[in-house]
């Protein structure tokens, strides 16, 4: 379960310089293929204040919007209920033009200015690989949401593997064309778009090492510094951050309670098939640990159920977490989780040993680290 936040975290992350209130014009038109329902919500901040405006559009999918900014804006033009969406570059009495599909989201071509341009190139020279990425990501939205035994499969598997294969692939080629524009604003907007979620700080930081001239001061340049620091503080061989969390039985734990013992923290969610799955593996994996040396702790997360009433049903053997505050609580923030089923192995001396660990995999990990 992808965290439905981290789309509105990037807007506003990349909404750096904004501002609306003038008497000229911004046009925003074109094309967009797909769309379930005959409008496209534009949302922007205007004076500090997000706003979000309605724009309809024709059985083509034609639409013409105007707006009144005097300054850079950042436009996020949600389509399909939120289920994708295009970021549109726009500054004072410019003429921008969209075109593309709401299903491929990734593909949709943005003209008008030089950011716009520069991003529009970007992926005109990568549609071999954002093709099969977008499709990949369509076939693993519908699994997902049928919730069928079929996520399970072979297929499935292989799916999730190709997808990382592509993002990593463009990756490399994001970094290569921010290595040949470091003073570009384009520059960062990939590295907004390709390492703020990739779970490797040493990639972001080196990205971010290339930038240089006047968009290094910027307030994207700013906060994306702000998330690689943050990122290196809950990297794997990093000290675990001090938490303190209130169980089930409302009993608080704290970090420091699992001194000298291998520690497994698992972020999940009542819904969803892949988060009752981890919690099937974990159960087999927790089966054949010793007890004296590991610890299990699960924290539930869900945006739109509390309390939950679920966690009792799984039955689960080890110290359970009902996160009140959900996506938005500090645990989550200190540990910069982005997405769920997600777990975390704490090593005896305190330090992250392992992120984004397969659930069938803590057995063998901690083996090889004792030396068993």
């Amino acid at each position: 379960m992808v965290k439905w936040s981290k789309i509105f975290i990037y807007c506003f992350i990349i909404w750096g310089a904004v501002s609306c209130n003038s008497e000229e014009g911004t046009f925003i038109k074109g094309k967009i293929a797909n769309l379930q329902d005959p409008y496209i919500l534009a949302a922007y901040l205007s004076a500090d204040t997000l706003a979000i405006d309605t724009i309809a559009t024709d059985s083509q999918g034609r639409f013409n919007y105007r707006s009144h900014i005097d300054t850079l804006t950042t436009f996020s033009l949600y389509l399909n209920n939120y289920e994708s969406a295009a970021v549109v570059f726009a500054n004072k009495g410019e003429k921008i033009k969209v075109d593309g599909d709401a299903l491929l989201p990734d593909l949709i071509r943005i003209n008008g200015n030089e950011i716009n341009e520069d991003l529009t190139s970007f992926k005109i020279n990568n549609t071999d690989l954002l093709t099969p990425r977008g499709q990949l990501l369509i076939n693993l939205l519908k699994e997902k949401e049928s919730d069928a035994p079929a996520n399970n499969s072979l297929t499935y598997r292989d799916e999730i593997a190709q997808l990382n294969v592509l993002n990593h692939e463009l990756m490399l080629k994001a970094e290569e064309f921010i290595k040949e524009h470091p003073a570009k604003f384009s520059s960062l907007i990939l590295i907004s778009n390709f390492f703020m979620n990739s779970d490797n700080p040493q990639a972001l930081e080196r990205v971010l090492g290339y930038i240089q001239g006047d968009v290094a001061k910027t307030q994207l340049a700013t906060r994306l510094r702000d998330y690689s620091e943050k990122m290196n503080r809950s990297a794997e061989g990093a000290p675990m951050p001090y938490f303190n969390l209130t169980d089930k039985d409302d009993k608080n734990i704290y970090s420091h309670d699992f001194q000298g013992k291998y520690l497994l923290l698992s972020f999940i969610s009542t819904a969803g098939i892949e988060s009752r799955e981890t919690v099937a593996l974990l159960k087999n994996e927790y089966a054949n640990v010793n007890k004296d040396s590991v610890s299990f702790v699960t924290i539930y997360i869900d945006s739109d159920i509390y309390p939950i009433n679920y966690a009792a049903n799984d039955s689960i053997p080890w110290t359970v977490v009902l996160e009140k505050k959900s996506w938005g609580s500090d645990i989550v923030e200190t540990f910069n989780v982005q997405f769920i089923p997600f777990n975390m192995l704490i090593a005896p001396d305190g330090t992250i040993k392992v992120r984004n660990l397969p659930a069938q995999g803590v057995v063998d990990v901690i083996g090889k680290s004792s030396g068993n």
